[in-house]
């Protein structure tokens, strides 16, 4: 078992909402590998539920230190709610490689998973430019120098919430299939197919009005 961590604001799934129950030998303590998860995926899903639906919204996201900054219009009905503190669900799913078994069962994936509770609360003022000029950031670094920032129209337009870290869990799958001994002389292919998110070549806009080199990354 894995021991608390120490400081900061508590452990990962140290709450029993958080606290992995399907394979919890699979889950993670460690908070460094939940930045780790949130600093590489680029969109969450955001859980909410309004009435007795469920929705589940993808967004960009950021992390900022010990919170997760998302953005979406003033227009958006579930996006009030959430600035209004409704309670939510952020998940950000890291898929790393096909687990091919000899059977149908043991097939799964490898996968690094987090997930985030609580009430997301929203910015205003320098800090809500700050967290726009963060998440531009995190999908492209060296972007925002470069292009125009938000008019005050625009940023009347935007809601900028901040999902604080106080309640998480992460989930990390790796390695080969755990078939079965009775299984290991089917005449089948096992193993891992790795999956690598890669970019591809830029497609300028066709009303593009100057020779420019496509940003790097």
């Amino acid at each position: 078992m894995v021991a608390p961590l120490t400081g900061g604001p508590g452990p990962v799934g140290h709450t029993d909402r958080t606290r992995v129950r399907r394979l919890p030998e699979l889950a993670v303590r460690e908070r460094a590998t939940l930045h780790a998860v949130l600093d590489a995926g680029r969109v969450a899903h955001l859980a909410i539920v309004d009435g007795d639906q469920p929705y589940a919204l993808p967004v960009a996201h950021a992390r900022d230190g010990e919170r997760v900054l998302v953005h979406g219009s003033t227009g958006s009905r579930l996006f009030r709610r959430l600035a209004a503190g409704a309670p939510a669900c952020l998940t950000v799913t890291l898929l790393d490689g096909l687990v091919l078994a000899r059977s149908a069962f043991e097939s799964s994936m490898n996968y690094r998973c987090a997930m985030a509770l609580g009430r997301l609360v929203p910015l205003d003022g320098t800090a809500k430019l700050a967290a726009l000029e963060r998440l531009a950031e995190h999908l492209l670094p060296g972007r925002w120098a470069q292009i125009r920032p938000p008019s005050a129209k625009e940023l009347a337009a935007t809601l900028v919430l901040a999902l604080p870290l106080d309640e998480c869990s992460v989930k990390i799958s790796a390695g080969p299939p755990d078939d079965p001994v009775d299984d290991l002389d089917r005449p089948v292919w096992a193993g891992v197919v790795p999956v690598v998110e890669t970019y591809g070549v830029p497609q300028p806009d066709p009303r593009l009005r100057h020779d420019l080199p496509p940003p790097e990354w």
